[in-house]
Parts: structure tokens; sequence; C-alpha cells
């Protein structure tokens, strides 16, 4: 099979590897779709995702749907012909190939947690990892360019909860790349309240309008330091969307007594210097660095019932288009930093 690997810093290669053979708790699961996660792949690509700095090469990709085609003989779950998302390879089975999880092979592996879960070997002497839960059966209803877009949608959904957002709050976000347009649009039918954006790019200011943001700004606007003057209340919770430790100093004047600031994904940079004399008495910090699996999985059925609904759509998301030979050309897209997502296509056959 075809496997995307990131053969050295800034270099993609497509590669045959072995076709992987499912174990008793495993579904086999051929690719339809998959995306490019933007700042992980960029970061895992670049050789500066942490731990993976000098792992090259390695399979690349995270998100991605296909279909079952065999099952291990202890599976309830999945069912040959079932759409899965969330698969992924970590033995390449090929000398000196590692796995940056494999997820853009041709041929993924899907596992069973409910049924690990069930038989009473969900653990790591069983081979179990906390990642195997969010592989998960998608209803036949949701196309594969939807259901590719639940990999990002399931973690930001599941990080509300995280952070404790509840309908009406008002929220600042910083960055409006895929995550923060997708807070945005789950803020919006999450039922948030007042909900403004920071981005330097106009086009993605323009694309978190149209999705309900009530306000944006750039970085440095001296206007975000004067919300709480301007709006006639503080905010109740600043997520950073961006990983950057100093837009925490730029948070905590914001937020009311008892507000959050959250911060989603790898913080990159220095130390994180949190000057409580900025902010009131009572604040909270939520690093979140790593989903939650249980509230990644449990968001699901809303986000596919809203699917349904006609309320959340991958067309306001896919940007760019590429087949899996020129996924090399998708990354430069990335780099360039005016796509939200780039969809990669694979051969049906």
């Amino acid at each position: 099979m075809k496997t995307v690997v990131a053969v050295q810093p800034y270099e993609i290669a497509l590669l045959e590897t072995p076709e992987p053979k499912p174990g008793p708790y495993q579904a086999l699961v051929k690719t339809e779709v998959a995306c490019i996660c933007n700042q992980t792949d960029s970061e895992l690509l670049a050789g500066k995702f942490p731990g993976m700095e000098e792992a090259f090469p390695f399979a690349l990709g995270h998100e991605s749907v296909g279909i079952v085609t065999q099952v291990g003989e202890k599976v309830k779950n999945f069912a040959v012909g079932d759409r899965v998302v969330g698969g992924l390879v970590f033995d390449l089975q090929k000398e000196g190939v590692d796995s940056g999880w494999g997820g853009f092979c041709e041929f993924t592996l899907a596992n069973d947690h409910q049924a690990m879960v069930a038989d009473g070997v969900a653990n790591e002497a069983n081979g179990w990892i906390e990642v195997f839960e969010i592989q998960t059966r998608v209803d036949a209803d949701i196309p594969a360019e939807e259901a590719v877009l639940l990999c990002t949608w399931r973690e930001v959904l599941g990080a509300f909860r995280d952070f404790h957002l509840k309908p009406g709050d008002d929220v600042l976000i910083y960055g409006a790349g895929p995550v923060g347009q997708s807070f945005v649009k789950l803020g919006r039918l999450f039922g948030l309240g007042w909900i403004g954006i920071v981005d330097r790019h106009p086009e993605k200011q323009a694309r978190a309008k149209a999705f309900g943001a009530d306000a944006v700004f750039v970085p440095g606007d001296p206007a975000i330091a004067k919300l709480a003057e301007t709006r006639g209340r503080k905010l109740d919770a600043v997520i950073d969307a961006v990983g950057k430790a100093e837009i925490a100093m730029q948070a905590l004047p914001l937020l009311k007594r008892g507000g959050s600031h959250c911060i989603y994904g790898v913080l990159t940079g220095g130390p994180l210097h949190i000057d409580r004399k900025l902010a009131d008495f009572n604040f909270n910090l939520f690093v979140h660095q790593w989903p939650t699996r249980q509230y990644e999985r449990e968001a699901q059925p809303a986000l596919c019932q809203w699917i349904r609904e006609g309320k959340l759509t991958s067309k306001d998301f896919i940007t760019h288009r590429f087949p899996l030979k020129r996924i090399a050309d998708g990354f430069a897209a990335v780099r360039e930093r005016k796509v939200v997502k780039a969809l990669i296509e694979y051969p049906a056959a």
C-alpha cells in the first residue's frame, strides 16, 4: 500500500509498505479521504513536534475516514462495509520507518475499544492505548467528507467540557485557523453568547464573521484591551487556539471574576508566565494540550445531528483538495497559511 512518509524535515515521499493485518480486536479500513491537520502535521513534518524531532522517517496522518474491509474475530462494533473515523497504523512493518500515527496510509487499523473494555483487556498489557476510544463507526448517512471533519470537530466540542463553557458565555478566541473557526461555528450551535476572534488574516476574519463571530480584531488592536469598557462587562473566557504563552498575559485583564483562560493545543515558545496582578481575585487556567477522549467520543452524536440538519457542513471548512499523489502540494499550501482544511482524496480502486 502507499504510505505518506516524512523522510526528513519538509520532505514527503509516498513509499510502499505492507498492508496491515488486523488483530483480534481490529478492523482493516480502506481510506476514502483524509485531512491535513494544519498545526500538528506541519510541526511533525518540520521536525518540531515534541518527542518526534529526531524520529525521521515516519508515516504521517491522523485525520482520516474509510470503509471496513476485514474484521478480527473478537470485534463486536465494526462490520465489513462500515464507515470508520480515526484509523491509524503504528507498525509500518518496514525497517527504519516509524509511525507519526500513520493515518494517511491507504489502509489503516481501527481498534474496537468497547469490545476490549467489555472483555477486560483495555489496558497497556494488551496493547490498548487511549486513542482507541475515538476510533468509531460513523452512521452510513454521514458522507465521508463530513465524517473526516469529525476528527477536528469532536476535539473542539469535547474541549467545551474541559473548559467548562456554558450556553450564554461570552468568549474571545485567539486564532482563526481550523480550530479557531470551529470554536466559532460550534460555539454558535452550542449557544455561546458574544464571540470575538483575533487573527491577522482578513480572509479568516471574514470567514469567522460568516460563522457568527460578533467582532474581529487584529493582534495588538487597542480595542481588545477596552472590551470591558465598550461591552459593559468582562469576558467569561478567552480561548487560545494558537498555542502561544504570551496570550495569557493579554487575556487575564479581560476576564471577569471566576473567568477562564483556556489554552487549546500544544504550547510553543518560552515558559508560561502568569502575573496574577493582571487578573481579578479568582480566575481559572485550563491547559488543554491533549484531548479528553471520552468527551471527544461523546461529542460525535450531536455533531452528526447538526450535519443531518444542515447546520454544520464540511463545505464551510474544506478550502483545498489534492489527490494522494499530490499531498506534498497540500502541505505547501498549508504553509502559505491560506488553507482552512485541505482534503486528500484517495483512489477508489
